[in-house]
């Protein structure tokens, strides 16, 4: 496991102290994230480690709901945009949000729905711009997991996905284990099986504000991504199937620099494309977690955020939709750039595009066991 991480460590470290009762670090009472969905209990989760640090995931779509991490002063922040309560999350019709989620079965685009699995040509939920989004309108992020293991410091969450949800072919039993460590690394590792052959490509949709105040927006955030190519979108955001050169253009961030520097130049046609940062980079790590594939920097906390991962791919969303009227914790409303998402993953519409050069697969047959690792480092500098 991650930075030869034990289980042994990892357990002999945990602060297994439960707090039922009382608020969390972040201020969220466990209480609102108890109901029923769907015939499934939903709760919250608080992972601790021996620094301070405090993480809460609800298993309502796996979601993280907030990060407590010091500062430069050595100040808990919580550094994740959320909302406060199960049933805020639960009404997507008026609150549809990917805040912190395990998302499945496919994460980011499939063009036009459409995937042929198998010799067959499947027809998806278009849920964005004539695109399937995330897994569809009721992607993995609006279902419950069941709690399987609950280690104190670690959660590992079961999802049964039948054959059909939002039309993805075959059962699909997957898992996403949720580890906070003693180094104030947030370890995630999805895994899945199927009993047909499928696609699948998992992540985090995690919303970083490392300033720890979302009024604050992320344009300040210094932001590194290990990358040499990416792969430009069209102005439905779907990837053209070119994989491009970063060189000498606003998508080089090889040298950190602040993520508002470019923003809004959109004289690029990628910024413009993506009404923003929303791209899909290719990552130079080739697989390898020990290397950073990409970090964040906030100047007013000191919080520096290092990604870790054995995907070949990580997008980077720049917070391009909010738009206020997402409401979350602690009443606070949340703005366009109001946070940056990492998320690690295959490329954006890969089912469709694997027979190209460079592009990877994400089919998931019979026997196979589907894995993905991504980790979140938190420090200060």
């Amino acid at each position: 496991m991650f930075l030869g991480l034990t289980a042994a460590a990892v357990l002999a470290s945990c602060d297994t102290k439960k707090q039922e009762a009382e608020l969390t670090a972040s201020g969220l009472n466990p209480a609102d994230f108890e109901t029923t969905i769907d015939s499934m209990e939903t709760k919250l989760y608080t992972l601790r480690n021996n620094n301070g640090m405090e993480v809460c995931v609800t298993n309502f779509g796996g979601r993280v709901v907030s990060i407590m991490v010091p500062d430069k002063d050595g100040k808990l922040q919580d550094v994740v945009l959320a909302f406060d309560n199960v049933a805020t999350f639960a009404d997507r019709e008026n609150h549809p949000s990917d805040f912190g989620a395990s998302i499945g079965r496919y994460a980011n685009r499939i063009a036009q729905g459409k995937i042929t699995v198998d010799g067959k040509e499947i027809q998806l939920p278009q849920n964005n711009f004539g695109h399937c989004l995330h897994g569809g309108p009721t992607g993995w992020q609006y279902k419950v997991y069941e709690e399987e293991d609950n280690a104190g410091c670690s959660i590992t969450l079961k999802l049964v996905s039948p054959d059909g949800d939002n039309n993805f072919p075959g059962t699909v039993t997957a898992y996403t284990t949720y580890r906070l460590n003693d180094d104030n690394v947030l370890d995630i590792l999805y895994t899945a099986t199927t009993d047909a052959p499928t696609v699948i490509n998992m992540t985090n949709h995690s919303y970083f504000n490392l300033n720890g105040d979302p009024t604050k927006l992320i344009t300040n955030h210094e932001l590194y991504v290990n990358a040499d190519y990416y792969t430009p979108v069209d102005s439905t955001f779907m990837t053209t199937g070119e994989i491009a050169p970063v060189e000498g253009t606003p998508m080089d961030f090889r040298t950190a620099h602040s993520v508002g520097q470019d923003i809004t130049n959109f004289d690029f046609e990628q910024i413009k494309n993506g009404n923003g940062f929303d791209h899909n980079w290719c990552l130079n790590t080739k697989g390898d977690d020990t290397q950073v594939a990409a970090s964040i920097y906030s100047p007013e906390t000191g919080i520096l955020m290092e990604v870790f991962t054995d995907e070949p791919g990580i997008q980077v969303y720049s917070g391009n939709f909010l738009d206020g009227s997402a409401v979350g914790k602690k009443g606070i409303v949340y703005n366009q750039h109001a946070a940056i998402c990492l998320e690690t993953q295959k490329y954006p519409d890969t089912p469709n595009k694997s027979n190209l050069e460079g592009w990877p697969s994400a089919t998931l047959n019979p026997g196979e066991t589907y894995t993905s690792h991504c980790a979140y480092k938190f420090s200060v500098k």
